[in-house]
């Protein structure tokens, strides 16, 4: 057994655990000697004496220890450890990726290839921020989600497996009864798991308070796509393609417990834990608001906006692909407009989906199919169908090209070299779709708006300047100043035109020859 991370306060976690303090969970789990379980900070069992403790930042630390998750406590309710820890972007990288099924295919050296480290490096990063390998990591998320859906709803055995990872029922069963102790029969809790008249699993996804639920909705109800997403004050429901498997979801609050609860619909049982992956990204359940609202609040211009509305997240995006044509459909257009054209998009090159009990009935167009399409069929102009056109083929020919590189700025970069995106569509798809923390449309109006004074507004090299006190959690930053109820000329429409910085440089990045004087690709209306 090799030693135990040692870069966690032990007395500060005693303290947490003493007290059971919730605003813990997920940030340390404490292994216990004597009984070889791991628990949360949460944990209602009696507090072990402080000389039995290892204190770990991950339940896959405790898992490559030896130590066997909690049946109590139930270490796979504990919210996410947070991805912003001020370490290593590739450590959050890899983990998002690992989430995804990254490491499914090629192992650990095609992780570190697609991030660009090496192995051994890569392997010396989660020793140091996450006290396990990439593989452990892997592995407990396998174990933690098999547990949940043993617990949370009623598959056979032969689908838990399949759905969290295992090659056959035989590792699933060898794995599970080594871990726990006993058969994956006997975690089995017998429960009713249908929705609405169909056949559904249903899981819940905690996260760490405070959460802006209204703000999120609000949100996405302004850009739901009509036949692929529905939005009402108390869900969000939409149809989805993951790999060969389709199907819908439905996501409601859990009125007072910090988690929300997905009605999942899939045509693949398999898919299971890429979808809640995907859904976790969408409504950024891994996000620490409680640390990002403390430090976002010390700025002047965020300190009421924050204390008014406590929890705001950065909503995510199910593709990175419907994102970036979203953000292209928007260009020089209100926010409905831009669903309009998206509504027309999909009714002209999406497939149909098997409808499950919910409105959503179409899936979202696939890059091969728009980069055959005549776009202009729809009403788009020539230069915009040409951008469309260009980055449908673009990502048809390399499915990797809208993923997150090594930094924000390489990010950009990558994204911005695409015909017809500038810096702002660069930004705005790699705040909502790669889950960049600091990404910050600067030349957006709505930003510089919302930041003027009595001098008048600030440029967009003065907006820099100001937003470097957000980092590293400029992207949060956007989103109060966008969306803040307490400012009510901050609003989606307002934000969808760019300043005249944004239109130069964004008409420099357009290739299209018959592009329109006044081209401007970056809005807030995807």
């Amino acid at each position: 057994m090799r030693a135990a991370p040692t870069n966690l306060d032990r007395e500060a976690c005693y303290r947490a655990l003493r007290t059971r303090d919730a605003r813990f969970d997920g940030k340390f789990y404490t292994a216990v000697k004597t009984t070889g379980i791991y628990c949360r900070p949460v944990c209602p069992a009696r507090t072990p004496k402080l000389e039995n403790c290892l204190f770990l930042p991950s339940a896959a630390a405790a898992h490559e220890l030896g130590f066997r998750p909690c049946l109590r406590c139930r270490p796979e309710l504990a919210p996410a450890s947070p991805a912003f820890r001020g370490t290593v972007n590739t450590v959050s990288r890899a983990l998002h990726l690992i989430a995804q099924g990254g490491c499914d295919e090629g192992g650990v050296e095609a992780l570190a290839e697609r991030l660009g480290v090496g192995a051994r490096q890569l392997r010396r990063l989660f020793e140091r921020h996450v006290g396990a390998t990439p593989q452990s990591v892997l592995q407990a998320q396998r174990i933690l989600f098999a547990k949940k859906l043993l617990w949370e709803t009623s598959l056979s055995m032969t689908e838990v497996a399949l759905a969290s990872g295992f090659g056959s029922v035989r590792r699933f069963n060898h794995v599970i009864s080594e871990t726990y102790g006993r058969p994956p029969s006997a975690l089995r809790r017998a429960r009713a798991n249908t929705a609405g008249g169909e056949q559904a699993v249903m899981l819940r996804l905690p996260y760490r308070p405070p959460y802006d639920w209204r703000g999120m909705l609000e949100f996405l109800a302004a850009r739901a796509i009509t036949g692929v997403e529905f939005v009402d004050s108390e869900r969000y429901c939409r149809t989805f393609a993951l790999g060969a498997a389709t199907g819908t979801i439905e996501v409601s609050a859990i009125p007072d417990q910090p988690q929300l609860l997905a009605r999942i619909r899939s045509s693949d049982v398999a898919a299971l834990s890429g979808v809640v992956a995907r859904l976790r990204q969408v409504f950024d359940l891994d996000a620490d608001s409680a640390a990002i609202d403390a430090h976002l609040a010390q700025h002047p211009s965020l300190a009421r906006r924050v204390r008014e509305r406590p929890g705001v997240r950065v909503p995510g995006a199910w593709d990175a692909f419907e994102i970036a044509v979203r953000g292209v459909l928007g260009q020089q257009v209100s926010v409905k407009a831009a669903t309009t054209f998206a509504a027309r998009l999909v009714a002209s090159c999406g497939r149909p989906v098997a409808d499950g009990g919910g409105a959503p009935r179409w899936l979202f167009p696939t890059p091969q199919a728009l980069a055959r399409a005549d776009l202009t069929a729809i009403g788009l102009t020539r230069a915009r169908a040409a951008t469309l056109h260009a980055l449908a083929t673009a990502v048809a020919a390399d499915a990797s090209l809208l993923s997150a590189s090594a930094t924000l700025d390489q990010t950009v970069a990558k994204l911005a070299s695409l015909p017809g995106i500038g810096a702002w569509t660069a930004h705005y798809i790699a705040l909502r779709a790669l889950r960049e923390p600091d990404a910050f449309p600067a030349a957006d109006v709505g930003l510089l708006r919302a930041m003027a004074t009595s001098a008048g507004r600030p440029t967009p090299a003065a907006l820099m300047r100001i937003a470097e006190a957000f980092r590293p959690w400029r992207a949060y930053a956007v989103l109060r100043l966008w969306t803040q109820a307490s400012e009510p000329e901050i609003t989606p429409a307002a934000s969808s035109l760019s300043d005249d910085a944004g239109r130069r440089s964004d008409r420099r990045a357009a290739r299209t020859p018959r592009a329109p004087r006044a081209l401007r690709p970056d809005t807030l209306a995807p």
